[in-house]
């Protein structure tokens, strides 16, 4: 990646979409999804792109290349198999992290566990119950960073926005980042027309995140992740746009070109002529 396609991405915005094209809805063809990630990786708006993110399962498949592939690791086949696959990686792929469930205490622990083996950054997806809170105690003294799935295939895999402001809050007090996954195509909250699902947006979250970061409690980020107007977002991120992006590590979508699109749209990203 060239120094001005770093450049052409603010602060703000960098690494902030991980490419999850093999992942649905997408579901896009190995060969395809890495012939995009390589495109997309030597793009003018290659600084918004993060890893191309695989299923350990497919990691096999992937054919010798003499372009360096980055990849975060989504451990479909369990943790215990993380270190095997690990051990075998096909030349030029370089592991970034590793994602994977932790749906109660006894699955966390081994998760816990085995980070420690990886020497990897390890992402833990956690439910977005009532009981978030007992599960981000148990992650802050570690070095495991949470992740929420914010959207899916049934109305039911899209938190209300009291939900995930919760999430956010939880792991602003306790010192935790934390990484986001499905729905959020879109900048601003909306509905899908074809769906009916009501859809997290992006720019919702990077102001959420950076509320949740001043202290905001959960009603204020609540009422931020609930906007459903461009305008007022817009505004308040162009002003945010040369600092790091806080708390929120990003998130896996399987389209690159529809939140770029959006950032586009609203003026919060350009390319240099």
């Amino acid at each position: 990646m060239c120094s001005h396609q770093l450049n052409a991405i603010p602060s703000l915005l960098r690494g902030l979409i991980d490419d999850a094209a093999v992942f649905p809805p997408g579901n896009a063809p190995l060969p395809e999804a890495l012939a995009s990630h390589r495109e997309h990786r030597n793009a003018w708006y290659a600084g918004l792109v993060g890893p191309l993110l695989l299923p350990s399962s497919k990691l096999a498949d992937v054919p010798e290349s003499d372009e360096p592939l980055r990849v975060g690791l989504i451990a479909d086949t369990g943790i215990e198999a993380v270190s095997q696959v690990l051990a075998q990686l096909p030349p030029g792929v370089e592991i970034t992290h590793v994602e994977a469930r932790a749906d109660d205490d006894e699955a966390m622990e081994a998760l816990v566990a085995a980070s420690t083996r990886w020497g990897l950054r390890v992402f833990a997806e956690i439910p977005m119950t009532a009981d978030v809170s007992h599960a981000l105690k148990t992650l802050g003294p570690t070095s495991i960073t949470p992740k929420f799935r914010t959207g899916g295939e049934t109305a039911d895999k899209f938190p209300s926005p009291q939900t995930l402001a919760t999430a956010i809050v939880g792991c602003a007090e306790q010192g935790l980042s934390f990484k986001l996954t499905a729905g959020l195509h879109r900048a601003v909250r909306h509905t899908d027309p074809e769906t009916g699902f009501v859809h997290h947006g992006f720019a919702n979250v990077l102001l959420a995140a950076t509320d949740a970061d001043g202290g905001a409690g959960v009603a204020s980020v609540t009422d931020t992740l609930s906007i459903t107007e461009s305008g007022p977002l817009r505004d308040r991120i162009r002003g945010m746009l040369a600092h790091p992006r806080p708390l929120w590590v990003g998130f896996g979508s399987c389209s690159i070109v529809e939140p770029l699109e959006d950032l586009s749209g609203l003026s919060l990203v350009y390319e240099e002529s």
